[in-house]
């Protein structure tokens, strides 16, 4: 029995020693001396103080977030923002701190406009800065997304230093909202301060079952000014092949057949500036013939740097549901597919 109770206190002791507990506020060790294969712990994990943050707009339970009890989060960027010139480099950082998704994860939703459209593709996310700098974020980057808690407030940085240089990239000195996907990195703001959850407040008259589903054209507005009607997708533009597993957050399997479709943002891109202000605020919303409709930021379909790209398809031969209809590659489910579609709204302004 001795025995039992002896081998039973080693291997508590020994499992103890060998893999010790990670504290929630415990940084990252520098491996200066390329003591593991990970190229991501090689410099100095430095803090970035982070100021209250309130949460607001159409919830039920705002106000200053705690986010004591929230896990740490990890993410690789290479930051990129405009000038003059065109883009300048940054730098390349792995970031820790809390994602949206755990800080939004138990707010409780009251939508404006819940007695007109009930679902929750229209949602998108205000984040505020303590010099009044705005970004928008959709709620479908949030909590659709194929790789969760990629947007993140950051409390910590560290310089991913190029070996055969001596490259120091700057830190930022405060926190700092990250939002990975993004090429050119203008929503990556300091010391954000105000989350505001707010629904796209643009009104359509919906019509739930409507068969047929189908608009043989689609009209595209910038700002409330048409600036292209579409009946087929351009012949200019290359055909995409995406193999996918097309799965749904009600009903589950829908097919494993490929998407056939021309990038979204070649459609577009004509028609909308690339910018600051749009990489930051702007947002579509695609609406369908029923007034099923969803929420994409600027940066989703025309600023992404992990090519999970959303296509336009065009199916003439689809009187149920088409011709139209959308396909978000970046998405784990299939509810921001949206068919039938009669109109694409951009604005900055909402």
């Amino acid at each position: 029995m001795k025995n039992i109770l002896f081998s039973s206190f080693f291997l508590l002791v020994f499992f103890s020693c060998s893999f010790p507990k990670i504290e929630k506020d415990q940084t990252f060790q520098a491996d200066t001396e390329n003591l593991t294969n990970d190229f991501f712990d090689n410099a100095e994990t430095v803090e970035l103080p982070i100021q209250p943050v309130k949460i607001e707009g159409e919830i039920e339970n705002p106000g200053l977030f705690d986010f004591s009890k929230l896990p740490l989060r990890s993410i690789i960027v290479k930051e990129t923002v405009l000038n003059e010139n065109g883009k300048e480099f940054l730098g390349a950082y792995r970031y820790d701190g809390y994602s949206l998704h755990d800080i939004l994860n138990l707010i409780k939703i009251n939508k404006a406009n819940k007695d007109e459209f009930k679902p929750i593709i229209d949602l998108y996310v205000q984040i505020e800065n303590d010099k009044g700098e705005i970004i928008n974020v959709s709620w479908g980057e949030i909590f659709f997304p194929n790789h969760l808690n990629e947007i993140i407030i950051a409390t910590q940085v560290m310089r991913i230093e190029p070996t055969k240089t001596d490259d120091l990239w700057p830190l930022p000195t405060q926190a700092k909202l990250i939002v990975s996907s993004d090429l050119v990195t203008e929503r990556n703001i300091l010391n954000p301060v105000k989350i505001t959850v707010k629904s796209y407040p643009k009104s359509f008259v919906t019509v739930k079952g409507l068969k047929p589903l189908y608009s043989p054209t689609i009209e595209i507005y910038n700002e409330n000014n048409l600036v292209k009607t579409l009946t087929s997708n351009p012949e200019d533009l290359q055909l995409e092949n995406f193999n996918t597993t097309f799965y749904g957050r009600g009903r589950g399997i829908h097919s494993i057949d490929p998407f056939k479709g021309v990038y979204l943002k070649n459609v577009i891109k004509k028609h909308v500036s690339f910018n600051r202000e749009n990489i930051r605020e702007g947002m579509f919303l695609i609406v369908a013939k029923d007034g099923f409709r969803g929420v994409y930021t600027y940066s989703e379909i025309m600023n992404r740097d992990d090519q999970s790209e959303i296509l336009l398809l065009c199916d003439p031969e689809s009187k149920d549901n088409g011709i139209f209809r959308v396909f978000p590659s970046c998405d784990f489910f299939s509810d921001r597919a949206i068919k039938g579609i009669t109109g694409i709204y951009f604005s900055t302004n909402e």
